[in-house]
């Protein structure tokens, strides 16, 4: 099978599943969990630059997002490239299936994370800080598991790239 057939199969795949399916609290968990995982390596990764930068926290928190985004793109889109797809057909499939769930992560995490007193003003050394992060990211889970459960029963976010899932 060519590129250009699989890029065709795959944009064909996702206008397929964006039927309503039925999908279990395991799967959205798992599908929250993959987003969550990019969330955090963008979070740690942005808050060291940000720390060893001396930003405030309005320039942390916004390249700790932009990260997160990047993070959470980039191992979908590791999975897809890996099966098969080109480049540009795994971003696109990973913009579709990604980009709710890791907005309202980020919201909840870097929400919970201002509202924590002191958490963004302390150092990385500093338990407070692990600890807020760790809290934010479970309280992000925890609200975001529900939300895609509801988006991948329609047919939208992580449904489209179940097929490519072995």
């Amino acid at each position: 099978m060519t590129g250009r057939c699989r890029n065709t199969s795959a944009e064909d795949r996702t206008h397929q599943d964006a039927q309503p399916v039925r999908v279990t609290w395991g799967t959205a968990a798992s599908a929250t969990l993959h987003c969550l995982t990019g969330c955090a390596i963008g979070e740690v990764l942005g808050m060291v630059i940000a720390t060893a930068l001396g930003w405030h926290n309005l320039p942390s928190i916004l390249l700790a997002v932009a990260l997160a985004f990047v993070f959470g793109y980039a191992l979908t889109m590791r999975g897809l490239i890996r099966a098969g797809l080109t480049w540009r057909s795994a971003l696109r499939l990973a913009l579709a299936a990604d980009t709710v769930s890791i907005l309202i992560m980020e919201i909840i995490d870097n929400g919970v994370m201002l509202i924590v007193p002191g958490a963004m003003d302390t150092g990385l050394a500093t338990l407070l800080f692990w600890s807020a992060l760790a809290f934010s990211l479970l309280v992000a889970f925890v609200i975001t598991t529900p939300i895609n459960k509801w988006i991948i029963g329609r047919g939208k976010g992580h449904a489209v790239i179940h097929a490519y899932h072995h």
